[in-house]
């Protein structure tokens, strides 16, 4: 079972709270406890305010395990928008789900929010963001869990299923200076700001005169901090992140797909259930948007066919092109810069023939690269 303190909702209640207790539910936060104004109450009015204190907080544990659906995600403010947008989702499809109460949110810190004083290379492992989560999916202690795909290692749990992936918000990088209106414009020896391997290498690639500051991590606001208070002349983020907080007046210039290939998944939203809950798979089947889906696994096959790690640069992206066919650009780089690989691949928008694809591209750039590339 999932640790109390991982999760928002405590299992412990205690017949006299000290401090207030919280509950996520729909979207919201409601507070129950109390405190003694003064120590000049009878006893029986004492005893008496316990128990009523006791009831309302039982009340609203009852209320929290009766929920339809328990939503599992990380805490940051992305992450809860994102979970938002499942649950808002969910009550505008599924009338059961609109009533109060029925859907709760629940918070789970992940390894990759804990550790923030190391680059994420440096962690190693795969499913920073998602292990924690995992579990408390296969404990039973959530019913969904929300992702961003491009943190979702390759392989998924066993007892878990992914299937749904909501529509694909913008996939391209956002530049973002105070000081400067692109990356070209940023004077030699400036440093840029991002947690990404990808991002660093392309930027490398072009502009070898930049310096990268590689642990530049915490969330969408710390970062935006950090550059506001001159930590870095500029950084990159993904543009979908900040349109779904709703940020975007803080971008500076928006990075053409040709100049800054995206992330495998990036911009796009999974959702997972146990593998043997078929109620709510069936919920998620209604959410699914299987144009996201496809070109999603199609990507997801190129990384995996590289063994892609935190330490290996890559970059994907499949589309849908005006043809109705799938175009998928693929690229793999040494974390300087030196060394850009990339390949592309058209074929129909089809699920076993975008598999393929993203298969056969990441077996040719395996190929160039060479051995040892992946093990600098």
């Amino acid at each position: 079972m999932g640790t109390p303190s991982s999760l928002c909702t405590s299992q412990a209640l205690m017949s006299r709270p000290s401090r207030p207790a919280i509950f996520c539910t729909s979207g919201s936060v409601s507070f129950t406890g109390f405190s003694l104004k003064t120590q000049a109450f009878f006893r029986k009015k004492q005893t008496l305010r316990f128990v009523k204190a006791s009831v309302a907080v039982e009340q609203q544990a009852q209320e929290a395990k009766l929920a339809l659906i328990r939503i599992g995600t990380r805490g940051s403010p992305l992450a809860l928008a994102q979970a938002h947008e499942t649950r808002d989702k969910l009550m505008a499809s599924h009338a059961e789900l609109a009533e109060d109460g029925a859907i709760q949110i629940v918070i789970i810190k992940t390894t990759g929010d804990k550790i923030l004083s190391q680059p994420l290379a440096d962690i190693g492992g795969k499913g920073l963001f998602t292990k924690e989560i995992d579990e408390a999916l296969i404990n039973g202690d959530i019913d969904i869990a929300v992702h961003s795909m491009k943190d979702v290692p390759t392989y998924l749990p066993e007892m878990t299923i992914l299937p749904c992936n909501l529509p694909r918000e913008d996939v391209r990088d956002a530049f973002i200076s105070m000081s400067a209106t692109s990356l070209a414009d940023l004077p030699a020896g400036s440093i840029v700001g991002t947690a990404s391997l990808r991002r660093k290498s392309q930027i490398l690639h072009r502009f070898p005169s930049l310096s990268v500051e590689e642990n530049f991590r915490g969330n969408v606001q710390t970062r935006l901090r950090k550059l506001n208070e001159g930590v870095v002349k500029a950084t990159l983020l993904a543009l979908a992140g900040l349109k779904r907080l709703n940020m975007t007046e803080n971008v500076t210039s928006i990075l053409p797909i040709d100049d800054m290939l995206p992330a495998v998944a990036q911009g796009a939203i999974g959702i997972a259930c146990r593998d043997s809950d078929d109620k709510m798979a069936s919920y998620l089947a209604s959410l699914n948007h299987e144009e996201t889906r496809l070109a999603v696994a199609c990507e997801r096959a190129f990384l995996e066919t590289l063994d892609g790690s935190c330490r290996t640069p890559i970059a994907g992206y499949a589309r849908r092109d005006e043809n109705g066919d799938c175009i998928f650009k693929g690229l793999v780089a040494s974390p300087d810069g030196t060394r850009v690989l990339k390949t592309s691949r058209k074929g129909p928008y089809a699920f076993d023939d975008m598999i393929a694809m993203g298969k056969d591209a990441g077996k040719e750039l395996l190929s160039q690269a060479g051995p040892g590339f992946f093990d600098r």
